[in-house]
Formats: C-alpha cells, structure tokens, sequence
C-alpha cells in the first residue's frame, strides 16, 4: 500500500479478515491516517512492520500463529520504537497490564465507539498511553498502595505463556497443535498445563479443561460504527 503525505501509516494486526476490512476502512476515512499494511500472524506481522515502516502497529491479543503479548514483545524488541496499541476481545481486567508491561503503549477493547478507538490511535501516535478509566484507576491505586478492590481472575496467577496455553486449550485445540503452533515441543505444553492445574488448583486435567473451556474469551466481533 502506498503512503500519503503528512498521514501516519498504521500497520493492522488482526487473523480475522473482516475485523482488519472494517478497521482498515474505518482509518482511512481519516484525514491523518493510513493502513499502510495488514496481517493475520506474528510472522506476517514482522515482515510486514520490516516492509512498510509503520508509525503505528495495532494486535490483537488472539492470532493463529501466537499471542499478541508475545508479538509485542518481539515488535519491541526488532522495532523499539515502533508504539503498539492493543485492540482485542479479551477483558482489560486480565490481559491490559499483561500487555504494557510486554510493551504495549494503548489497550482498548473491541466494544469501544469508532470515536474511542481513534482516539486511542491518535494519543498513541502522540507519545501518550490510552487505557480505560477504570483501568487507569485501578493502575494508580496499586501504584499508590491503595486497596486494589475486589479480587481479580483467578488466571491472574498465570504467567503470559501459561495464560496463552490456558486459552487455546479453552479454544479445544489439542496439545500437540498448541506445541506446533507455539515451536515448542509436547512435553513443554504438559508441562505448562500442569503448572496451570496447580496455579489454579484443580486435581485433574480434566478439570481444567472445563473449567478453561468455560472462561474462553471467543474473538471475532468486529470494531463498532457509531
């Protein structure tokens, strides 16, 4: 895609084709943005960030090939430089501060007004950092020592890969695709699930296959127009 002047080029992120069709028209309606690219994984992703020189990236969290937290973390680290904004499903209760702390400069989920979501895209661009209200809040109480409110997710407890190994097996993808899917091999993936069971206290696998099926985020839906 070729670029306009005076337009930050923004690279898209997204293994659903309509998501990426619908943010890709929702920007380029802007006067000051351009998708300049699109990708459905991490690998493309990379590629295409070395190809097109983006000012933006924005992941989602979900992707066929690996998490979005892993992604940031390698955009950072081949494209320090380069801001990411998150735009996901997930809720930003479990997965938002997952996300800045990877690298992250934005997260705003996918039930946001058009408005909101430009709006993240543009304070990012900006050198800022966009996250809800609430989140914010409860960031600034931690930092503060204040009360931090109602317990969280139990899968709070997990670290990012056992977190991703948690949703795929949610998902009901078998061990051995997850381990092809995520390079490593099947024994790493059991023994990443057993880490999860005990984290989460369950005494069987089975347990913990219902109970991730039960709280699998399905993604799909795509950024609303208001």
């Amino acid at each position: 895609m070729v670029g306009a002047p005076g337009k930050s080029r923004v690279l898209v992120v997204d293994d659903h084709p309509i998501v990426r069709e619908r943010l890709a028209e929702l920007i380029n309606r802007e006067p000051d943005l351009l998708v300049c690219g699109e990708a459905e994984d991490a690998i493309q992703a990379m590629e295409r960030a070395a190809a097109v020189s983006p000012d933006i990236a924005i992941v989602d969290i979900s992707l066929k090939d690996t998490y979005g937290i892993e992604l940031i973390k390698q955009l950072k680290a081949g494209y320090p430089s380069l801001p990411v904004l998150v735009l996901s499903m997930h809720d930003e209760s479990l997965y938002a501060e997952r996300a800045l702390r990877a690298g992250a400069k934005g997260y705003i989920t996918k039930q946001e007004a058009t408005k909101q979501i430009l709006t993240a895209i543009r304070r990012v661009l900006n050198g800022g950092v966009y996250v809800s209200e609430k989140l914010a809040d409860l960031i600034l109480q931690r930092v503060s020592g204040g009360p931090r409110g109602t317990a969280g997710s139990p899968a709070e407890r997990l670290s990012d890969r056992e977190l991703e190994v948690f949703q795929l097996l949610g998902e009901g993808m078998p061990v051995k695709q997850i381990a092809k899917n995520l390079h490593v091999s099947v024994k790493t993936i059991e023994t990443h699930r057993e880490h999860i069971k005990d984290k989460l206290g369950f005494k069987t696998s089975s347990e913990l296959l219902r109970y991730a099926i039960e709280n699998a985020v399905q993604e799909g839906a795509s950024p609303e127009h208001t």
